[in-house]
């Protein structure tokens, strides 16, 4: 059940005699691994998201220091993926249903007694809505600290592996998430379906997919086989030194997530 996650480090393992009885919870760091199941072109499966972000969280929890008191939540393998529903497999939440579900388990764990909670979101996707959901619970409960976090936002990832037109445009089922899904689930790539595809996107304009101007778009919009990027080029070496940076990128995230005090203007005199 604990998959990628070391069983010791798994939450729903634990019992609620130990919960009840675990000590200094307010700085336990609970991480709720998000993803989606949705289309990822003719040669990944439709877990990719899912299986990145479950992953990175469970490489970086075996290697960080045991005395650091932290968990992994179960997956939320659905998320809100209607950019892809035009490609059959494709599950989507609406952005409500994701965010109550949120909002729900947030408000559990903190009736629990704790105050640590990090969104670690696997899909470009739903970035808003963790960001939202962290708000709110906050709001609610503004001894609870929440974080809205992206799997793939830790420095020093090894950019040189991919060339500038991948980085730019390669957003979806390219080298990169090819790459990383030959490190860590093989047996589930179809290299030999792999394809090339880049969104025809207009030159020299000030509007883009995903930057500070960016236009709203459906995958089927952009590409015809459900790929943005190269998937051809992908191997298992480009993956496994991918997945080397992002689990020591998130044993530190960890650490500072311990380490973190909320700022509270209203204490001070």
């Amino acid at each position: 059940m604990h998959s990628f996650i070391p069983p010791h480090r798994f939450f729903p393992y634990l019992t609620w005699t130990d919960i009840q009885q675990m000590p200094h919870k307010e700085s336990v760091v609970l991480l709720q691994p998000v993803g989606s199941i949705e289309q990822h072109g003719p040669h990944l499966p439709l877990i990719v998201d899912a299986a990145i972000a479950t992953a990175v969280v469970g490489k970086a929890l075996e290697q960080l220091e045991p005395d650091i008191p932290a968990y992994a939540l179960p997956p939320l393998y659905y998320g809100k993926s209607n950019e892809h529903w035009h490609f059959p497999g494709t599950i989507t939440l609406s952005a409500q249903t994701l965010m109550t579900t949120l909002m729900e388990v947030g408000a559990s764990l903190y009736r629990a007694g704790f105050r640590k909670l990090a969104l670690v979101n696997g899909h470009g996707g739903q970035p808003q809505i963790m960001e939202i959901v962290a708000r709110d619970l906050h709001q609610h409960y503004d001894e609870l600290q929440v974080f809205p976090l992206f799997v793939w936002n830790v420095p020093q990832l090894p950019v040189d592996l991919f060339t500038p037109q991948e980085l730019e445009w390669g957003i979806h089922a390219g080298d990169i998430e090819t790459s990383l899904m030959l490190s860590l689930l093989p047996e589930q790539v179809r290299m030999a379906a792999a394809v090339t595809e880049f969104p025809p996107v207009p030159p020299d304009s000030l509007l883009s997919m995903e930057g500070k101007l960016p236009f709203a778009w459906a995958i089927r919009d952009l590409s015809r086989s459900g790929v943005l990027g190269d998937a051809t080029v992908a191997t298992s070496e480009k993956g496994q030194q991918l997945l080397a940076a992002l689990t020591a990128g998130w044993v530190h995230v960890i650490r500072d997530l311990h380490r973190f005090q909320p700022p509270n203007a209203c204490k001070h005199p």
